[in-house]
């Protein structure tokens, strides 16, 4: 079902009770990544702050989805988790309220990335934190990172979408 309503049709609860619309996403590319405070991969959030930075007045965003489904890795609230972030790594990309990404529980934003795109050896679920998903501007989705891709080994790929 949720393949056939698309990536602009989806929402997602962000912290204090507000709701990301991804309609308000058409046009842009959209990286989106499981994200955790406590990670050895939790460094990434820096790399991550670059590329918006350096592509986000150029229709990209970022969308982060703290998750704590990988060894506890995210122990904080929604508030501790916006600290942190902003505090350690100068996160200024949106940040969603802390949600699973696997199992009864998935979050519907990754039900529908894992439904398009799946893993290595054709697996679905998410293995680890910052796994990233890439979204060009017409809402597909066009790649699938494992946490070991560092956010600079896809800088040339989010260039192309954003020139496009």
């Amino acid at each position: 079902m949720l393949e056939k309503t698309g990536f602009y049709s989806l929402k997602a609860e962000m912290p204090g009770n507000k709701t990301f619309d991804f309609a308000d996403l058409q046009g842009k590319a959209v990286l989106v990544v499981n994200t955790a405070s406590a990670c050895g991969f939790t460094p990434q959030y820096k790399g991550l702050q670059a590329l918006y930075d350096k592509y986000k007045d150029r229709d990209f965003t970022i969308l982060g989805f703290p998750c704590n489904q990988f060894g506890g890795q995210e122990p904080l609230d929604d508030a501790g988790v916006a600290e942190f972030c902003t505090v350690n790594h100068g996160v200024t990309f949106p940040l969603m309220k802390k949600s699973e990404v696997n199992g009864d529980n998935t979050n519907e934003v990754y039900q529908f990335l894992k439904s398009q795109k799946s893993g290595i050896l054709g697996l679905t679920r998410i293995k680890w934190n910052f796994e990233k998903f890439l979204i060009d501007k017409q809402g597909n989705v066009v790649n699938r990172w494992a946490s070991t891709t560092t956010p600079q080994a896809i800088d040339e790929e989010i260039a192309k979408l954003v020139a496009a």
